[in-house]
């Protein structure tokens, strides 16, 4: 059975990144009918939402695009934001979303930046202290690190309310604006779904180890 979860956990984002890196792949080949840019895109739906004061800088890598809320920039990859492809168009907007968010004060996404610096400390020493409790014979220090394991979990959850909220409002926007045609559209849905896929498989993959912790040291009590 551990086994089984282990390969499980292997497999699920696998799939995942298939997924969004095939439909990525496609959509970045196919130019939008209207050329606009992923910058274009991006400050359209900001001054259309009265952020005209909002920036739009080029970041480095590949679909490394994000919203950053401390210093309130989207940031685009050098590929969206020069591009004028539906995989350009679909994630300028997608990140729109989250700055909407943002404005709005949306109860999830505030509740995400609260658990960050939180969960970021307790993931990044679970496995330490797990480990420490394996080496000392400990099974409250074990319980411990698997209980800072589960912040990693419950910091999943309240992400994927917090993406899909953010790739709606990217296609209403993208409709309101009439900035993809029906065709592009089409594309724009099939990316946003992709892309999903990889926070639902960051749910099912967090909660398939925290299963595989509990089922490896239930028992040992006895």
């Amino acid at each position: 059975m551990n086994a089984l979860l282990f390969l499980l956990i292997l497999i699920i984002p696998a799939i995942a990144q298939m997924l969004v890196s095939g439909s990525y792949s496609k959509y970045r080949q196919i130019e939008n009918e209207k050329k606009l840019t992923g910058y274009d895109v991006a400050r359209m739906i900001l001054d259309q939402n009265d952020l005209k004061d909002m920036y739009i800088v080029e970041t480095k890598g590949t679909l490394t695009d994000h919203y950053d809320p401390n210093q309130k920039v989207i940031r685009l990859s050098e590929s969206i934001y020069n591009d004028t492809s539906i995989a350009s168009l679909a994630v300028a907007a997608h990140e729109c979303g989250h700055a909407l968010q943002d404005k709005e004060g949306y109860l999830y996404m505030r509740v995400r930046s609260f658990l960050f610096p939180i969960v970021n400390i307790a993931t990044t020493f679970s496995y330490l202290i797990i480990a420490c409790g394996l080496i000392f014979q400990l099974l409250n220090l074990i319980w411990i690190g698997i209980g800072c394991v589960t912040t990693g979990l419950i910091f999943q959850i309240v992400t994927l309310p917090v993406e899909i909220d953010a790739s709606k409002r990217a296609k209403k926007e993208i409709e309101s604006l009439k900035i993809a045609s029906q065709k592009d559209q089409d594309g724009v849905r099939t990316m946003l779904s992709a892309a999903a896929s990889t926070y639902v498989a960051g749910v099912l993959t967090s909660a398939l180890e925290l299963l595989r912790l509990i089922m490896a040291f239930t028992g040992r009590e006895d």
